[in-house]
């Protein structure tokens, strides 16, 4: 059994999963707790897939109970150690890493985080590379985040990234890049060297390509409620409907993508929490 296989329980409600339409949407929502939106489980949760964010598969391996306080202090550093923390991007690709797995079952192909050459480098590239299982086989997900506040700036910005993301000549070197950090140990690697090496076309990896794009946003419709109700997810529901053809309308390219919408209550609360969580684990 793949050490893949063990994952924290699922946390969030799911508003919304259409894997149908064009794009696809899922739409998470943490929910209330107490009349207060649940930002503390929410970050508990996330912290819960860190080992699995930020270690490559051969050192998941050794991830045991007399491992696991040292390996989780280590992963812990390689996000970050710096105190200057409010606009990194770190914890929304740890989001992503996390809707991916719970959601579709994904396995990821390599953590960007573990091949970073300085603590606190911004590492370039797709913001999540996984890889999920279907009945056609084996596909990549190459995956971008917005951990914004502005849900129409959030859609601007992710779009223009996805069209200079799928560039050719972008992807052939990104291919390279992903292709030399696979972990040899993990069964999928040569799959996926077979799919990424450059003797397929382009048009042909393409059929086998998804972009998972994650969008926070501070939502109208989490500071208008305290509880979940019928009415709330209704009124929620419309929200995400709306900024999902919102994201429809502007230009994107032939590939399949499939859009996560997370709303929030407060974003810098939330980055709040989550940092001090992770300064805990740092000592």
């Amino acid at each position: 059994m793949s050490i893949y296989a063990n994952k924290p329980k699922p946390f969030f409600e799911i508003v919304i999963h259409d894997v149908g339409r064009v794009p696809g949407l899922t739409g998470a929502c943490a929910g209330y707790e107490g009349t207060k939106f649940r930002n503390d489980d929410l970050a508990n949760y996330l912290f819960e897939w860190l080992p699995d964010f930020a270690m490559k598969y051969s050192e998941l391996e050794e991830f045991n109970s007399g491992t696991a306080m040292k390996m989780v202090r280590q992963a812990a550093k390689t996000v970050y150690t710096t105190d200057k923390y409010g606009k990194r991007g770190e914890f929304g690709e740890l989001l992503l890493h996390a809707l991916l797995r719970e959601i579709f079952d994904s396995e990821p192909a390599i953590s960007k985080i573990y091949y970073k050459s300085a603590t606190n480098e911004t590492v370039k590239g797709f913001d999540a590379v996984h890889i999920v299982e279907s009945d056609a086989g084996l596909e990549l997900w190459l995956g971008e985040v917005k951990f914004y506040e502005s849900a129409t700036k959030a859609i601007y910005d992710i779009t223009k990234e996805i069209v200079a993301h799928t560039d050719h000549d972008y992807l052939k070197n990104e291919f390279i890049l992903i292709g030399n950090k696979l972990d040899p140990r993990w069964k999928n690697t040569q799959p996926v060297q077979d799919l990424i090496s450059g003797r397929k076309s382009l048009d042909e990896v393409f059929t086998r390509v998804c972009i998972p794009a994650l969008l926070t946003y501070e939502s109208e419709c989490i500071a208008n409620y305290n509880r979940v109700s019928d009415e709330f997810r209704d009124e929620l529901r419309a929200e995400m409907e709306k900024l999902h053809s919102n994201f429809v309308g502007k230009p994107l390219p032939d590939v399949r993508i499939h859009l996560f919408l997370v709303p929030l209550h407060n974003k810098a609360e939330l980055v709040k929490i989550l940092h001090n969580k992770l300064e805990g684990l740092q000592r």
